[in-house]
């Protein structure tokens, strides 16, 4: 199985809050960002956060479109992000929504890891096209 890895920046961070009620304030926040590695590319992502009043505590969904290439094949594809952190320590994991590749990603399927590192991005995914 292939793995995918590089790095990502954060082009634009769109937070919209609809719920700040006691115990957790609920965003809708729309991002864009830039890929480089084996993914290059754009994306789109709409996720939904959650922040707890302790700080460190929050955790977020949502989905992404990636427009680009994966190892020089070029195509589409929609990821999964679930996550979520407490004392210093997150998980950030991800998978390809089954049957969203397109071109000559049509088929793709996986998933794998983000790695936020005080701002730094990095990533692997590990994928195969079926």
């Amino acid at each position: 199985m292939p793995r995918a890895t590089g790095t990502f920046s954060i082009d634009s961070w769109e937070p919209q809050p609809y719920d700040e009620a006691e115990g957790a304030a609920l965003s809708h926040v729309h991002l864009t960002k830039t890929f480089d590695g084996d993914l290059l590319g754009t994306s789109t992502t709409d996720i939904i956060t959650a922040m707890a009043q302790v700080e460190g505590s929050a955790a977020y969904a949502g989905f992404e479109r990636f427009a680009g290439t994966a190892h020089g094949r070029k195509g589409t594809f929609v990821l999964h992000h679930t996550a979520t952190s407490h004392a210093g320590e997150s998980s950030l994991s991800w998978t390809i929504l089954p049957d969203s590749g397109t071109g000559e990603l049509l088929g793709i399927r996986g998933g794998g890891q983000i790695v936020n590192d005080d701002g730094a991005h990095s990533f692997h995914l590990d994928y195969e096209l079926g």
